[in-house]
């Protein structure tokens, strides 16, 4: 899909969704977050997480390629008098800088080419949430291009350098009607430099 149609399918579909709430990854470990520093929500969409953070006390940052879902973004914050800079970038295509950013939150979004521009643009000691979708799952829920899919524990070792702090990833076990399906969180920190 080219960038150009993939930017429409996301116009599109942010022009009739409504705003929901942040992701469980955030919500379940928001008790780990800084009272104040930068944050970066990457691939936000309508920015649910994005808002989370406003209201933390954090200056935010939130970044899509949907000039649709910015707009949204911005509306919601200005309704809720929170100040959120919000910007149409692809990370892919223009990552943030190194040690910029002491959290960044990415949800239902995955390439793996930028996860270590990711982990650089931590300062030492941020926070990574991460919550996407896995390959194992119970229903169709998700992308369905595999490209797009977790493997079994791959989050794990696409963020390896940081300190593990929380990780979920429940597949198929037990009892399906109930838990933390077709998706995997974590929440890892950066390591305090050795200067």
């Amino acid at each position: 899909m080219s960038n150009e149609s993939l930017v429409n399918k996301w116009d599109e579909h942010y022009k009739t969704a409504s705003h929901s709430s942040a992701s469980r990854v955030l919500l379940e470990n928001q008790h780990l977050l800084p009272t104040h520093g930068l944050a970066l929500e990457i691939a936000c969409g309508m920015g649910n997480n994005a808002l989370l953070l406003a209201k933390q006390g954090m200056e935010t940052h939130a970044w899509d390629i949907s000039a649709v879902g910015i707009e949204q973004l911005q509306n919601k914050a200005q309704e809720e008098s929170l100040a959120i800079i919000g910007e149409i970038r692809d990370a892919i295509q223009d990552p943030p800088a190194a040690a910029s950013f002491d959290v960044i939150v990415v949800t239902h979004f995955l390439d793996r080419t930028l996860i270590p521009y990711l982990l650089a643009a931590l300062k030492p000691q941020g926070l990574l949430f991460y919550q996407t979708f896995t390959k194992t799952k119970i229903d169709d829920t998700g992308p369905k291009n595999p490209d797009f899919l977790l493997d079994d524990n791959e989050l794990l070792l696409l963020c390896n350098p940081l300190h593990l702090l929380a990780y979920r990833e429940e597949g198929q076990l037990g009892n399906v009607t109930q838990g933390f399906r077709n998706l995997a969180m974590l929440v890892g920190q950066k390591h305090q430099s050795k200067d």
